[in-house]
């Protein structure tokens, strides 16, 4: 008798998306050289998009999402891993196109894999996560921009997703002052991300027609884009740096190119799905030692297959904070 799997499948009917965890066979899974049994997963936005229908993230359905897994080579024919093998998958296609993993079995192929550092558990990478590696990617770049903690502030917006709160915990630990912009109350946030201001961010964002701003961060790490990254670019330093990664306001960039060529800022974009492996190697290394967050575990929240459901809609309601691990175990 072939052997399944438990999995959230998202199947569409009559328009509508369907979420259901269902039993599967493992011949369900694309053919691909390498199958992974899968301990954890987590839960991002683009996870949640793909679990209603949204056609720019999944083409086809009935689909598995889950940009993310850590687990066990259970059996490759590549020539890269071998049965019993700990390993992390996070972007290339996996959860987009290719089933991911919300489900406790993935065939990938073995050129998407990076090894679980020693240093990291399966629920530690999972904590972190595509929005880590994210994070890891955009404190990197700022880094090798040459951008030091005796240069001055920092800022993040999008502070209380999975990026920005990682990103916010990686500068800190690295010696960084550090300044949130969120659209959500920072009262107590504030102190448990260890900030030294916390920006509302309809009151950060700046319409006017002004080329330059009143100078205030070093660099930032911006998630939101829109007219967020546009005050953000008008309110640099001297050659102040931002890495950009998302757009979860906006993907337009309205503003003229005063910035770069009167102050020589600069404005780096950061994109974790086709990092190159010798890349993804070196920030998962450092996100598991030198940058290693021992207590990113205990404010991260785990959830079951059964529970995702119900957290996709509270995420597109932007009703989360944090990051949240998906036990495939359970």
């Amino acid at each position: 008798m072939e052997q399944t799997f438990k999995a959230l499948l998202i199947s569409e009917e009559n328009g509508q998306s369907l979420k259901e965890v269902q039993s599967l066979p493992l011949s369900s899974l694309p053919q691909n050289d390498t199958l992974i049994r899968v301990e954890y997963s987590s839960l991002n936005y683009k996870d949640a998009l793909s679990a209603t229908g949204n056609k720019g993230v999944t083409r086809t359905f009935p689909h598995v999402p889950g940009i993310d897994a850590v687990g066990t080579v259970e059996e490759s024919s590549g020539p890269l891993w071998k049965k019993g093998d700990q390993v992390l998958v996070t972007g290339f296609d996996l959860g987009m196109n290719t089933w991911g993993g919300f489900g406790q079995f993935i065939r990938i192929p073995g050129e998407w894999i990076v090894a679980l550092p020693d240093t990291l558990s399966a629920k530690e990478a999972m904590a972190l996560g595509t929005a880590g590696f994210t994070a890891g990617l955009c404190v990197d770049k700022l880094i090798l921009a040459g951008i030091k903690p005796s240069d001055g502030p920092i800022a993040v917006s999008g502070a209380t997703g999975g990026v920005g709160s990682i990103s916010l915990q990686l500068l800190h630990k690295l010696g960084y002052e550090t300044v949130a912009i969120s659209g959500k109350k920072g009262t107590d946030l504030q102190q448990e991300m260890q900030v030294s201001e916390w920006i509302d961010r309809q009151e950060f964002i700046d319409e006017s027609k002004r080329a330059l701003l009143k100078p205030r961060f070093a660099g930032a790490i911006d998630s939101v884009g829109g007219t967020v990254l546009t005050t953000l670019l008008r309110s640099l330093y001297y050659n102040g740096v931002v890495a950009a990664c998302g757009m979860a306001q906006s993907g337009d960039l309205a503003m003229t190119v005063f910035p770069f060529i009167l102050n020589g800022v600069s404005l780096l974009g950061v994109d974790s799905v086709q990092a190159s492996m010798e890349t993804r190697k070196r920030v998962w290394s450092l996100l598991a030692n030198e940058w290693k967050l021992d207590q990113l575990v205990d404010i991260t929240k785990e959830v079951t297959l059964e529970e995702i459901p119900a957290q996709v809609d509270l995420m597109l309601a932007g009703k989360t904070e944090g990051r949240m691990v998906v036990n495939l175990q359970k």
